[in-house]
């Protein structure tokens, strides 16, 4: 089923690896959808560190996927959310209509094709930008607390909690009955106190690697200190969650995985990591959530298409609080 689509579209596209001032608007074919994809038109587009790092083509190895010279996907932008316009011809259980939510190749744009595994159905009284910012954050959280195997009463020290995976991980784990201490900057430190946690930490203030508490999980979305500095926050027999692809005292993100495993291996607390991808079922338990506002994405800023280049500075600066989020 299609509904009436046009030939081309607007989209934040860059024909070669950089900074954001490689992303230029342009008219584009709108895509077409293959036999297990739906074709979406975007309401609301969010950008993550991992949309910055696929505009650069760093660390490089991410070429060796996306394209040696040049992104062999020129629109960037994953999270999305919007209305199916038309279903490939083995997607029985979406329909034209059906707004979703999700991941989608190249969001940054008019229209977008999702492979129909990777959304779900939004309920109705949830925003397409509140939806969107939930998406590859609010999994991202979800699968970590899930690979450190929190359980109620335990307690969590969540590092980066003014962040997109942060600030999303708080309230998860608030709800799930952990006690959780939350750290961010003096900026932040009003709307995060909100999220659920028990505490809040100013590091302006009180250093992180100064808490004289011990934590059964730690989880680490900065990556400004090192792992094994951190590690001294976790109780013996807890766990370390290390979640950060930016360069820091351990190297860059592959560096930081490979130490982590080594340090599980010689510790005696346990240092995950974990991959985490789009799947129906935990979109559908994130929309639940979303829908009975017991999560709620914070929103940094809102930006038109045409000031995307804009939104992903915002991001690349790593000064945003929350999502940022892309509107065509």
């Amino acid at each position: 089923m299609t509904a009436a689509v046009p030939a081309t579209m607007r989209a934040v596209a860059q024909e070669a690896y950089g900074g954001v001032e490689r992303l230029a608007l342009a008219d584009v074919p709108v895509p077409r959808p293959g036999a297990a994809d739906v074709l979406v038109r975007v309401e609301a587009a969010a950008l993550n560190p991992a949309d910055v790092f696929l505009m650069r083509g760093e660390p490089r190895v991410l070429r060796l996927a996306y394209g040696l010279r040049r992104p062999r996907r020129p629109v960037r932008g994953s999270d999305v959310a919007g209305t199916v316009v038309a279903v490939g011809e083995r997607v029985t259980d979406l329909r034209v209509g059906d707004r979703i939510f999700g991941e989608a190749r190249g969001s940054l744009a008019e229209y977008a094709v999702a492979p129909a595994a990777k959304v779900a159905v939004l309920p109705e009284a949830v925003p397409a930008a509140t939806a969107a910012a939930a998406v590859m954050t609010g999994l991202a959280a979800m699968h970590g607390l899930r690979a450190a195997r929190l359980e109620p009463g335990q307690t969590l020290l969540v590092n980066g909690a003014s962040g997109g995976i942060g600030h999303l991980a708080v309230q998860l784990a608030a709800a799930q009955g952990a006690t959780v201490t939350a750290v961010c900057s003096t900026r932040n430190v009003g709307w995060v106190g909100e999220l659920g946690a028990a505490r809040v930490v100013d590091y302006t203030r009180e250093p992180v690697l100064d808490l004289d508490q011990r934590f059964d999980v730690v989880f680490d979305n900065v990556g400004n200190h090192a792992l094994r500095d951190m590690l001294a926050l976790v109780r013996e027999g807890g766990v370390m969650l290390p979640n950060s692809g930016e360069p820091g005292p351990d190297g860059g993100g592959l560096r930081r995985v490979l130490r982590a495993r080594w340090l599980d291996l010689v510790t005696r607390r346990r240092v995950v990591t974990y991959l985490s991808t789009a799947d129906r079922a935990d979109l559908e338990e994130l929309g639940a959530m979303l829908a009975a506002g017991s999560l709620r994405p914070h929103i940094d800023s809102v930006h038109p298409l045409d000031r995307a280049a804009e939104a992903m500075g915002r991001v690349a600066s790593r000064h945003a609080a929350g999502k940022v989020v892309v509107e065509p």
